[in-house]
């Protein structure tokens, strides 16, 4: 089969013949229909070392590949419920499966957790990226059947294609407990990250989202999505983010921020937003603002405030992200597809650089 990889750090992507890979007994070989190109690729590939040392690459060659979405072509003896022709997203988490997290359902805390396709946060995703050594920029790709979320016709391709960045945001707005009675904050909300949790928000019954971002015209056509519940305010405008949402909310705050921020970002428009949490809210960090951030925990204990960080999600949620597509809950319409062939891997990668905010999804096809 045909595959992309990476061959030396900062090097283009090769087109190379591999072998299609082995299953195990409870895997699928899935055909790839589409993989999505998420913007922090070229972050993971060039500076991993510099920015998240703590972070594992798998060996090189690599097949790289996040968000694989295509059709089970082939099953392992011990696979069930999974049947032949179906479409799926691979979920790209990989856990041991044998420690006391796994065991008792905590599979995001353990400590071999990797990315498939991507990066690993322990010394034990060596031994998962043996296991499935290809992503999904290749024609073919094992996954174990608990990755596996299966998908209504109702969510094309390309738009599964996106189900990581929208299951990030997902797991961040029910860590937040948000609801019918939550205002919630969404920094960075014009970007790939924030605009994927500004959707979920809305399918989940959020009465307001205030969303945050630098570019205004973006910022209006987040706006133009849900006219009435979702208001925006540009950081360029010149007043703080916490002085909007507190005038917007007659002083209160809201219940819930969400910090959705870029590679790269600075601490200061993280603690301006924070400064918007509420008595009593949620505060859940789903961005990459590097270096530490100073927070005052006395003011946070006399306001009740809660503060969590969410990674990822796991494939329970996914599922719960396609019924919500299905039964029309959540509008995935607004994304502005890019699609790329695998011989134009390095091509999509460049245009990352150039993107529409979140709008834009760009998606190789092999």
């Amino acid at each position: 089969m045909r595959a992309a990889r990476m061959h030396a750090r900062g090097k283009p992507f090769q087109i190379d013949e591999v072998e299609v890979p082995t299953l195990n007994s409870t895997d699928v070989l899935v055909k790839v229909k589409a993989c999505g190109i998420v913007p922090n690729l070229g972050n993971v590939l060039n500076h991993l070392g510099e920015w998240y040392p703590h972070l594992f690459l798998p060996p090189l060659p690599a097949v790289f590949g996040l968000d694989a979405v295509g059709v089970v072509v082939e099953r392992g003896k011990q696979v069930r419920g999974i049947e032949i022709g179906q479409r799926v997203y691979v979920n790209p988490a990989r856990y041991c499966g044998g420690c006391e997290h796994c065991r008792v359902g905590e599979t995001n805390y353990c400590a071999s957790y990797t990315f498939n396709g991507y990066f690993g946060f322990g010394p034990g995703s060596l031994d998962l990226f043996d296991d499935y050594p290809v992503g999904g920029l290749a024609e073919y790709m094992t996954a174990p059947q608990y990755s596996l979320v299966t998908l209504p016709d109702s969510v094309s391709d390309e738009t599964a294609a996106r189900w990581g960045y929208l299951g990030t945001g997902y797991r961040a707005l029910k860590r937040g407990q948000v609801g019918p009675r939550s205002t919630v904050v969404i920094n960075g909300i014009s970007g790939t990250l924030g605009l994927s949790t500004a959707l979920f928000a809305l399918a989940l019954g959020a009465k307001k989202i205030f969303g945050v971002a630098r570019d205004r015209e973006l910022l209006a056509r987040v706006e133009a999505i849900a006219p009435g519940r979702i208001e925006v305010h540009s950081v360029a405008d010149g007043e703080s983010v916490t002085d909007w949402v507190r005038r917007r909310t007659d002083g209160r705050g809201a219940d819930v921020v969400i910090d959705a921020l870029g590679p790269g970002a600075l601490k200061e428009p993280l603690l301006d937003a924070f400064g918007a949490l509420g008595k009593g809210g949620y505060y859940v960090y789903i961005g990459a603002v590097l270096g530490e951030v100073p927070l005052n925990l006395n003011n946070m204990m006399c306001e009740d405030q809660r503060l969590a960080a969410s990674n990822w999600f796991t494939t329970a949620d996914g599922q719960e992200m396609a019924a919500l597509a299905q039964s029309g809950m959540v509008d995935l319409s607004v994304f502005e597809h890019e699609v790329f062939s695998l011989d134009e891997i390095n091509d999509a990668l460049a245009v990352l650089q150039n993107r529409h905010g979140g709008f834009s999804n760009y998606v190789v096809k092999p």
